[in-house]
């Protein structure tokens, strides 16, 4: 049977109207600036603070507690699917084996092709102790699957030159092949680093390369998570309510460009109490989730990636 022109225009006009429509929602899609991609499941992770990607695993991030848990991190993907809880050795002089562990950064260690994950015992919020502790850990695949898995973890303890501190920003350089520390209050926030190539126990003093001041209101400009983007050019830091992003020159410290430049201000829903900031592994975004039972997770694009 021959279909005459105008049969044909009715059946046409409908589907370039369905595929008008479904181009546009997926183009509104795309330049959306977040989405909510998930929440964290189970009352155990009310206390999340602090999330980064798997060096070695699509999809997969860790999180963590802070005050008040043990020496533990879990394992999710975007949905908010629980994985593993690993479990480490931590400091014996502690009752639960850490203090308040504050961020959590994924990165190169002593072994060239591995990827390691660091832990960061650095929260004190009333400046007294004479300590912190980074657990420096070697991805494992298992991690990635259900269950109780147990980490071999390796601490450096780290001292501020200039008095203790309060923290909860931990991130991996993996080009200059360093740990920075952002302090949290204060009208102005200072950045510290050291190698991350250390023997077992070591106690360093860390070096301090300078301070940042954000303006805003007292407690929601305090600095409450960062991160460095696998291949180390995107710096992000974040506080209650706003998100601070820096593209970082070839063979530029970290500390210079977080110094030197101003940062972009990238979108970000305020969370009930947001302590967690990661990027993806193609650094073409980044994850944020809170403290509370079930907190959503917020996936945003870095505009211009």
């Amino acid at each position: 049977m021959i279909m005459s022109n105008q049969t044909k225009l009715k059946i046409l006009i409908p589907i370039l109207v369905v595929a008008f429509f479904c181009a546009h929602a997926w183009h509104k899609h795309e330049q959306r600036e977040s989405d909510i991609t998930g929440s964290l499941q189970g009352r155990e992770l009310d206390e999340i603070s602090g999330i980064a990607a798997s060096g070695i695993i699509n999809d997969l991030y860790y999180i963590e507690n802070d005050s008040g848990d043990t020496s533990r991190f879990f394992s999710i993907d975007p949905t908010g699917k629980n994985h593993a809880t690993i479990y480490f050795k931590g400091d014996p002089k502690e009752e639960f084996g850490v203090n308040d562990c504050e961020d959590i950064a994924v990165g190169p260690g002593p072994i060239a092709g591995k990827s390691y994950l660091y832990d960061g015992d650095i929260g004190d919020n009333y400046s007294q102790h004479p300590y912190i502790t980074v657990y420096r850990m070697e991805e494992q695949k298992a991690w990635a699957d259900t269950g109780i898995k147990h980490a071999v973890a390796v601490p450096i303890h780290l001292k501020y030159p200039d008095g203790p501190k309060d923290a909860e920003t931990l991130m991996i350089d993996p080009i200059e092949k360093l740990i920075y520390i952002v302090s949290k209050r204060l009208d102005s926030v200072g950045i510290y680093a050291t190698p991350l190539i250390y023997k077992p126990n070591d106690t360093v003093i860390l070096s301090l390369h300078g301070k940042l001041s954000f303006k805003g209101i007292k407690p929601f400009k305090w600095i409450t998570a960062g991160d460095i983007s696998k291949d180390g050019t995107q710096i992000l830091l974040k506080s209650y309510d706003k998100v601070y992003y820096w593209q970082r020159p070839l063979n530029e410290p970290v500390w210079k460009v977080m110094l030197t430049q101003k940062p972009r201000e990238l979108p970000y829903t305020m969370e009930k109490q947001g302590e967690a900031i990661g990027f993806t592994p193609d650094g073409k975004g980044y994850y944020t989730t809170s403290e509370g039972v079930y907190s959503p997770i917020y996936y945003y694009k870095i505009p211009g990636k």
